[in-house]
């Protein structure tokens, strides 16, 4: 048998109240917490690539939700970030430990991207080392230039 127990309308809302103050506090104690994954501006990264040519080499800025910055393809560099991320799983994780890789070299070219993404700091590095991180990179253009061959038809 369980025990209904009836509250005064004034003192529910009073500590309904209450639940949204503490809720508040908390937010404003956590910046990723009162920023959101959607938060317009929260998410901003900086992304600077070198020995990827003269074309794409430099440091770029990123800006989702709206985008916006210096990088040459915002909107493509925002929906390939977002396309990743998933709860509980990192958009830029590197090659897990004991993967199979091939043995072929993409070239000298390399990344670092810093910032925050989904209210979490980012810094991470990319090359094309193998085959693992040559796919690692792909996955991530157009974020990152695409220096990879170019097939028949691609321009």
């Amino acid at each position: 048998m369980f025990q209904v127990t009836r509250l005064p309308a004034a003192r529910l809302l009073g500590a309904a109240a209450l639940s949204l103050a503490s809720l508040a506090s908390l937010s404003a104690a956590h910046p990723a917490a009162a920023a959101g994954t959607g938060a317009p501006g929260a998410d901003h990264l900086t992304v600077t690539v070198r020995d990827a040519g003269p074309e794409a080499d430099g440091t770029y800025e990123l800006y989702c939700h709206p985008h916006g910055g210096s990088h040459p393809d915002p909107a493509g560099a925002c929906a390939v970030v977002e396309r990743d991320t998933r709860w509980g799983q990192d958009a830029f994780a590197p090659v897990p430990e004991g993967s199979v890789c091939t043995m072929q070299y993409g070239g000298p070219a390399t990344a670092h991207v810093t910032g925050t993404w989904a209210g979490r700091p980012v810094d991470v590095t990319y090359d094309r080392g193998d085959g693992c991180e040559i796919s690692r990179w792909d996955r991530m253009v157009p974020l990152l230039p695409d220096v990879g061959p170019r097939a028949p038809g691609r321009s």
